[in-house]
Formats: structure tokens, sequence, C-alpha cells
């Protein structure tokens, strides 16, 4: 058997453990720049909060109903989810805990017997709870797909089920299956679902009992058959390894307010070679090719903006290498010519690409200098890593950081700054 833990509406549950006033109110969280509701409260839902829409449609509903709005708080959800992870790891073994996002996780369960798999579910969500204050709901089944049928219906009447749903007989899999339509299933995306209540196949149930060849021809090849397979118990989603090898490492973000200066340009760009340098060497890569882009903010019709064209530039490096000085001078460069003076700038980005395994690299008359730059490199990962937030950088960067990403409702982040601990008076 395995098993799917899911934190509860996860950004807010974060506010909410360190704010007791908000426990039984309405709360939402904010995406980058406060654009967009990415997480609400189940309070929040009942009223008609909907998920994913702009901030400003929402905000008359928002502030009828005193609801408590928060800009997203990375540090903080980051460091809860850490510590969620490191108690499930606890409880149930290191190796039998497979990461699936920064608040889900599948657990291996083939070692519990049937009858101690209640008792198991409900210890994980208590001891959850009680060492992090964060509330998760528990699937339990066969498969991943069947996991996380079981999930959506042990978050869906909470009440009834206490946050936990097993299943665990014929029976429970066919009346959770039928309760299922098939846009809730794990891996139907809005496309699947409208092609697939177009033929008739309005449950999981109707899917689980098509052809696996149908599946495969109109449901994205292998991918769909297995689906199919998974929805009847036959588990063909394997354990997925964690990527170490990607081709290609990209740092882009939105300005919190459009800049015009050739200085706030660089910094953001400086930043984001930091960041990109910074994962390369996390996967022990080294790069050939940095490219860099901004995106114009232009005027439309009146006094509407739209984006105006992407411009890019990109430069093939001498050598691949991952240290974040040898990056950004060659960054800079590029931001100096594509930068145009009059115009607004809204977005930027950096790409590194043609990533080689740094051992590959071949070795010179300046291996023993390139060694020093490794240890620098990895001195101030590590204490940035410790610290957060870019607590050394390099001065390209900047500090006043007039673009950076608006936050005007973060909270504190508590677990991570001694200036922002929270206080208990």
């Amino acid at each position: 058997m395995r098993a799917v833990v899911d934190c509860n509406s996860f950004y807010c549950s974060c506010e909410k453990v360190f704010r007791p006033d908000l426990w039984k109110r309405p709360v939402v969280v904010l995406s980058n720049n406060d654009g967009c509701i990415i997480s609400r409260s189940d309070e929040a839902k009942k009223i008609g909060i909907g998920m994913a829409g702009p901030y400003f449609l929402a905000k008359p509903l928002i502030e009828k109903h005193h609801v408590e709005t928060f800009s997203s708080n990375y540090h903080l959800y980051g460091d809860m989810s850490r510590r969620v992870m490191d108690t499930l790891r606890n409880i149930i073994g290191e190796d039998r805990v497979e990461v699936y996002s920064v608040d889900e996780a599948f657990l291996d369960l083939s070692h519990i017997p049937a009858d101690q798999l209640k008792e198991l579910a409900d210890a994980l969500r208590d001891t959850v709870y009680q060492w992090t204050g964060i509330e998760v709901s528990v699937g339990i089944a066969t498969t991943k797909t069947l996991c996380k049928v079981a999930n959506h219906l042990a978050k869906k009447n909470k009440a009834e089920t206490n946050c936990v749903y097993i299943l665990d007989t014929p029976d429970k899999i066919y009346e959770a299956l039928q309760k299922t339509e098939v846009n809730d299933i794990w891996g139907v995306g809005r496309k699947y679902a409208v092609k697939l209540m177009d033929n008739g196949i309005a449950t999981a149930w109707d899917l689980s009992r098509i052809p696996e060849e149908w599946a495969s021809r109109h449901l994205g090849g292998v991918i769909g058959a297995r689906l199919i397979r998974e929805l009847n118990g036959k588990e063909s989603i394997k354990t997925d390894k964690p990527l170490v090898n990607k081709k290609m490492i990209a740092t882009t973000r939105m300005f919190g307010d459009a800049v015009s200066n050739l200085r706030d340009i660089k910094e953001a760009i400086a930043t984001y070679t930091s960041r990109a340098a910074e994962k390369l060497r996390r996967q022990q890569g080294a790069a050939n090719v940095i490219s860099i882009f901004v995106v114009p903010k232009e005027k439309a019709n009146g006094p509407r903006f739209s984006h105006g064209p992407m411009l890019s530039s990109s430069v093939v490096l001498s050598k691949a290498t991952a240290d974040t000085k040898e990056l950004i001078k060659p960054a800079l460069l590029m931001a100096e010519k594509l930068f145009e003076d009059g115009r607004l700038y809204k977005k930027a980005g950096v790409i590194l690409s043609g990533i080689v395994p740094d051992e590959s690299i071949q070795g010179n008359l300046f291996t023993a200098r390139r060694n020093e730059s490794r240890l620098l490199m990895d001195t101030i990962d590590n204490v940035n890593f410790s610290m957060r937030d870019d607590v050394v950088k390099f001065a390209a960067a900047g500090t006043a950081k007039n673009w950076k990403m608006r936050q005007e409702l973060r909270s504190p982040r508590y677990t991570t700054r001694w200036d922002e601990i929270f206080n208990v008076s």
C-alpha cells in the first residue's frame, strides 16, 4: 500500500500557525507581486473566494468579510515544508518518503500490516499537527493515482473523514471512483477533462472502464494507459528520482514596479545570475552558454499598458563554469547592449544552458585557482543557505532593489530571521 500526505491549504496554514487569532477566520495568500490568489483557507472558500483569480477583482468580497490577506512568504513556507517532511521521515523512515511538492509527499507503506493502516494514518495526521501546527489529509490505496483519489475525498468532507480516507477493498474503491469527477483526477487536465466528458466519461469509475488502447490514443499515449492501470489498482507510476541533471536553468521574475534606468536592470540581472549559478552548483554542473532577456512595458490604447516584444541576447563562454563572478560579467555586458533609454521594463531573466558535469571540465595550469574559486562559491552558498535571502552577494546585485517583487502584505519570516522571530508575551 501507499499513502499521500497533503497539507491542507498549506500557505494559509503556515500563516495561521503563528497567528492563533486567525484560526477560524478566512485567510488568503497572494502570488508574486500580489497579483492572484493562490491559497485559500476553508473559511475563505465558503464565502465564495475563487482560486487563481485576480486579487483586485476579489478585493470587494475580501473587504466585506474581513478576510486576512498575505503576500507570499516563501522563506516561511519552505521552512515549514521541511519540518513537515522531516516529521514524515521520522515516523515512516527516510527511504520511504518521496517529496512530490512543497506541501505533498508519497509514502511507501508496503511494510505496514493492513489492520494497522488506519492507526498509522491517524498517527501521521496527529503527529504532523502536534509537531508543526500544520493540518494534513491522508489518502491510502494501492497506487499513487488511487491515493490521490482517496486524499481528495478525505479533504472534501473533513467532518466525516477526519482527513483520512483508505481504499482497501473493492467496494470502497468502486464508491470512491463513482464519487470522483474526471476533472478531479490527478493527471487529467482541463483539456482532457472536456474531451472525456464529450465522450460520456464523467467519473473516475467511467474512466477506469475504458480500454487502455483508447486511453493511449486519446490521453497522451503511454501516460493515458498508465492512468487506466492505476485506477484499476495496478501500480504503474514508479517512485520518481530527483532530477539532478537539468539541461537548462532559468531564473526570471516580474518586477514589483516597472523600472526605467540601467542600474536597476543590471542589479536585477546580477541577482538572477547569482541565483541561477547557485542552482547550477547544487547539481554539480557548469554552463557553456548564458542568455539574458528583458521585457519592455509599452503603452497600448489610452492609459493601458501591455508587454512589448522580449529582447534577448546570448554568449557562448570560453569555458564551462559555475562561478558566479565569471557569469555576471557577460550578463551585465549583454544588459547594457539590450537597454534602451526612455523605455520602461517590467521583467527580466537569466538562462544557463549547455550544462555539463563540473567534473568533466578539463584541467589546465589554472586548476589551482579554479579550486580556490569553487571553495569561495561553496562558502557563499553555505552562508546564504543558513542565513537565507542572499546575505553574502556580489556588489553588482546592489542593495536598493527598486525592482524587487512586490510583497506589501508579507508576514514576518518567523523561523528564518532572528529579527523577525515570533514573540510570546
